[in-house]
């Protein structure tokens, strides 16, 4: 995870010019997917908190936020659709997923950018946005919502309770956002790892 604002002084350096790009996942480069989990290795480190296989495929298949600087892409985000429930509404929702900068390049405003896109992009898309994370001053200050109602996971024999991620999601209302109350129960599908 990364924090930074797009007012640091260190976002333009001389000779380097930050390039954001925005592409589906079939869209980038050779040799792009590599480096991209490469920076996610980097930036997460090892132990409890390295990012898993499972973390990667979570955030593939959708629109990726890649920023270059000099051809090297030091920071990134990505947008994957997920179904959301809140309360008996379901939601298509940006889930975020892969958000990272890459190590002594952080509190530039690299983060701020790519994050800043990927919200442009969920406001314009889906009817919400979410992400789990445990570092929530750096999402709030650019308008994302810690949930605080009950969470829980979409399983065959019905809805299970997920204690452990309470807390850590976050929400992005959309224009096309229904009303909602942050302490409603939210549910999601079944997957594989992290099922937030």
């Amino acid at each position: 995870m990364i924090e930074g604002s797009a007012g640091s002084p260190g976002v333009r350096q001389a000779g380097q010019t930050p390039r954001l790009r925005s592409l589906r996942t079939g869209a980038l480069l050779p040799g792009e997917q590599p480096a991209i989990r490469a920076l996610m290795d980097a930036a997460f480190g090892s132990g409890e908190e390295a990012f898993s296989d499972e973390d990667w495929a979570h955030s593939i298949g959708g629109l990726h936020f890649v920023l270059d600087l000099d051809d090297e892409i030091v920071s990134h985000a990505s947008v994957v659709e997920r179904e959301l429930h809140i309360g008996d509404r379901v939601l298509r929702t940006g889930y975020v997923e892969a958000v990272a900068t890459a190590p002594g390049l952080e509190r530039r405003g690299f983060g701020t950018l790519v994050m800043e896109a990927a919200a442009a992009h969920i406001r314009e898309t889906y009817q919400l946005g979410a992400l789990g994370t445990g570092r929530h001053h750096f999402y709030e200050r650019m308008g994302w919502l810690t949930w605080a109602g009950p969470a829980f996971v979409q399983m065959p024999g019905g809805p299970r309770r997920m204690p452990d991620d309470e807390g850590y999601i976050l929400v992005l209302r959309t224009p096309t956002s229904p009303p909602f109350e942050l302490t409603e129960s939210i549910t999601c599908e079944w997957r594989p790892g992290d099922v937030w």
